[in-house]
Parts: C-alpha cells; sequence; structure tokens
C-alpha cells in the first residue's frame, strides 16, 4: 500500500536532474522540461532558467510565456525558480545595490510570468540591503524568496546565522529558508566512494571516508589531503564535494529553524540504500517535519550526475518513490507518537 504525505506536503522534481540530457541537446530545453510533467514523474517542477532560457538573466516575456503555456499543456506548473545574482561587473568592480537588483529584477519578473510561487538564492547573498528593496516586490509579483542552505552550512555555522536571524527578524512569509538535505548525510554515496577509489585516493583515506564520515577528524584528513596536494588531479573538483557540497548534520539540528523554513531539496547522489543512507535521513525527516506541522514543497534533487551516466528520468522516478515512502514512514511515526502522547494516561 502506498504510503501517504501529510496535506500540506507537495513533492516536485527539480529539472536540474536533466542537466546531462538538456547539455547533450538532442532534445530543445523547453521539451525536456515540459516532458517531467507529461510523462507523469512529477506535476510541479522546479526550474533552473540558465539551462532553460536562452535569454536569462533577462527573460523574455515571449520565452517565459511560451513555455508557461506548454507546461500547462502538459499538466505541469512550476514551484520555484533559480535566481542567479551576478555580483560583479568586472573581476574587480562591484555591483551597487541598485545594480544588483536591476539584475534580479528581470527573474523576478520571468518567475512570476512562469506562474512560480517562488525564486531561490543561495543564503545571505541578497544580504539585508537588496533585501528591503525586494521585499515589496515579492508581494507585489506573489513570490516568496526561499534562501538556500545546504551542505556544511548547518545552521551554527556562523556564516549562516547573521542570514537567518535577519530572515526571522524580518517576520515575512516572503522571505524564507529553503533546506538541501546534502546537509543529512550519514555516509557518503557508494558511487562517489568507488570514483575516489578508481581514482587513486589513499587507501587509508578512503577507508576513513567508508567508516567515519561523520568523525570531525575526517575533515580534517580531507584538508590535509588537499593542503598536501596528494589528491590526484583528475578527481581534484569531485573531492570538493567533501568541504563543500556534503554535510554532516542530523535532522534534529533543523529543529531550531523550522519556523522559517518552506522547501526542501531532497538531494540523492545515487539509490544505493542497503545501509539506509539515502532512506534513513529522509525518514528523519519526515518525523520532524510530521511534529512540527510543516507545509511546503519538498523537491527531489539528483547531483550524481556530475559522476554518474545513468538515465534521469528513472533516477528521478525510482527517487520520488524512494522519498515519499520514507517522508511518509517518518510522518506516520510523528502521528502515532502524539497519538500515544494524547492518549497517555494523566496523574
Amino acid at each position: 500500500m502506498e504510503t501517504l504525505l501529510p496535506s500540506g506536503w507537495t513533492m516536485a522534481a527539480s529539472a536540474f536532474n536533466w542537466t546531462p540530457e538538456i547539455i547533450a541537446s538532442e532534445r530543445t530545453s523547453a521539451e525536456i522540461v515540459t516532458g517531467i510533467a507529461k510523462a507523469g514523474i512529477a506535476t510541479v517542477v522546479e526550474l533552473e532558467p540558465g539551462l532553460l532560457w536562452r535569454t536569462f538573466p533577462a527573460p523574455q516575456d515571449q520565452e517565459v510565456g511560451a513555455f508557461r503555456s506548454a507546461m500547462e499543456a502538459a499538466g505541469g506548473s512550476v514551484s520555484i525558480v533559480g535566481c542567479s545574482l551576478d555580483d560583479y561587473l568586472t573581476t574587480t568592480a562591484r555591483r551597487t545595490t541598485a545594480q544588483r537588483l536591476e539584475f534580479l529584477l528581470p527573474q523576478l519578473k520571468a518567475a512570476h510570468r512562469v506562474g512560480a510561487t517562488g525564486v531561490r538564492l543561495p543564503i545571505g547573498q541578497a544580504g539585508p540591503e537588496l533585501l528591503k528593496l525586494v521585499q515589496p516586490l515579492l508581494h507585489d509579483l506573489d513570490l516568496v524568496l526561499f534562501e538556500e542552505i545546504q551542505g556544511q552550512q548547518h545552521p551554527r555555522n556562523p556564516q549562516v546565522l547573521p542570514a537567518l536571524d535577519h530572515i526571522s527578524s524580518l517576520d515575512d512569509d516572503r522571505i524564507r529558508v529553503l533546506v538541501d538535505i546534502s546537509m543529512l548525510m550519514p555516509a557518503l554515496p557508494v558511487t562517489y566512494l568507488e570514483e575516489l577509489a578508481k581514482a587513486g585516493v589513499a587507501a587509508d583515506l578512503l577507508a576513513r571516508l567508508e567508516t567515519d564520515w561523520k568523525d570531525p577528524a575526517t575533515h580534517d584528513a580531507v584538508v590535509t589531503a588537499l593542503r598536501s596536494d596528494v589528491v590526484p588531479p583528475a578527481i581534484h573538483t569531485l573531492f570538493m564535494n567533501l568541504v563543500i557540497r556534503f554535510g554532516r548534520s542530523d535532522a534534529s539540528e533543523l529543529k531550531g529553524i523550522l519556523p522559517l523554513v518552506g522547501a526542501f531539496h531532497l538531494k540523492f547522489w545515487d539509490l544505493q540504500d542497503t545501509d539506509g543512507r539515502v532512506s534513513r535521513p529522509l525518514q528523519q525527516l519526515g518525523r520532524l517535519l510530521g511534529e512540527e506541522g510543516f507545509a511546503g514543497t519538498l523537491t527531489s534533487e539528483w547531483g550524481g550526475h556530475e559522476w554518474l551516466q545513468d538515465d534521469p528520468t528513472g533516477m528521478t522516478r525510482r527517487h520520488l518513490e524512494l522519498a515519499k515512502d520514507a517522508l511518509g514512514t517518518g510522518a506516520a511515526a510523528a502521528t502515532a507518537n502524539a497519538g500515544g502522547r494524547a492518549g497517555s494516561p494523566t496523574m
């Protein structure tokens, strides 16, 4: 029997998952993205406009309108549009606040035109000055700005805390937090470890990565390897995931910021889950969100195409099935626990 999710939880898929197909250009990017809804993979889709619209970062009305019509014809709708904020005019000249707004505004208007519910930026990138100018525009355009926290940017991170505090102080439902569960990794992806092994990463470091990912000493070992220049050049970029994209937090660490959170990226790298390294964080998250009464969007986002050649459609379809089951199991446990507390005898 299919595990049901609480009302108010919307499952979605990110167009980012299809990056390899979009780059291959055997079909147009619009055909690929609308195909997500047409094939019944997900009727709600998160957009990466830099992959979708040729006129980005100032998407033109005709291109955006044509895509919306095609998406609606396929039975789909848009959740969040990933925005870009280029802070520099040249390598040394930084944009003023007014120029940053000028760069962002066409993207906000395009998100409104395509029927999106929100837009996304990295946590803290906008900053208080720009947010002050953007805030009334979000209300006018009926959009939510989501600031994304991911990887090793846990809620206690000193680079993240000021932005979280500022969002809280604004007390505005139009400015929310998006959590990427790349923060919640009990172990590293099996296929990623295989790539490191094939490239010749030292056996002692590999062993530590396989068995002690969450140990802070493992992070120190990774940094030491980078500084010692022993990382094989062919995988240097891939290796950097260990210090940027892969996190060590637990779902419980999100509890304090959940009132600010309106969306999640259900980041996955592969689907090798024999020990629960994919499903366990999702179950824990589902229980936490069930306890807290969360409502919002949960989006399947595949990051493993950086090293895997798997089919995006198959990967996303299977991940959404796994995620729905794991999240639903966690949410059901929260409901059962709440029922148990409600029925407990009082003294």
